[in-house]
């Protein structure tokens, strides 16, 4: 396989990014293309990695067309949110206020926040990706145990005094 360098430095900064390398994935990039300008044919540079032919070829071609900053991976687009920043404000600040009477509950809890986001936003989610968004906009899923609003903390101490169970006699 003859390639030939781009920059007189590449071969050195190749050897580098390759020894500084921590993720073999990255590294055996780098390593490709070292091993192809040394003269070594595609299927040996594959045999030597411990990868196909294929990533070899796909690595020294990148190198061939545009340098050492071929080598490095783009960052993935990935999905879309389907809340826009506009929305995950307004449900942070939802949040932030008490539960409404129409929520029908005194905490909110994550399949309350599906529903409020379904019928308030119009976005679905599921469960599982409920704790995603909230940890995007800054909320833990652990949270105290909720105190009702109509719970009269004298009625409960005196409970606790009384109680045959929680006394110590």
């Amino acid at each position: 396989m003859h390639v030939l360098l781009h920059d007189s430095t590449d071969l050195d900064r190749l050897g580098q990014l390759a020894a500084a390398e921590r993720q073999a994935f990255q590294r055996d990039r780098y390593r490709s293309v070292l091993f192809a300008v040394d003269g070594l044919e595609g299927d040996g540079v594959a045999e030597r990695l411990g990868r196909s032919p294929r990533f070899v070829d796909e690595w020294v071609g990148r190198y061939r067309r545009s340098g050492i900053a071929a080598l490095t991976p783009k960052k993935q687009p990935g999905k879309p949110p389907k809340l826009t920043a506009e929305q995950e404000a307004k449900l942070k600040a939802r949040l932030d206020v008490e539960p409404t009477p129409a929520d029908g509950v005194c905490t909110v809890r994550g399949k309350d926040i599906v529903r409020i986001l379904e019928r308030e936003f119009g976005v679905k989610h599921t469960l599982g990706s409920i704790y995603g968004v909230l940890a995007r906009i800054g909320y833990s899923c652990l949270t105290p145990r909720p105190r009702h609003e109509k719970a009269d903390p004298q009625l409960v101490r005196q409970f606790k005094e009384q109680s045959p169970f929680l006394s110590g006699s």
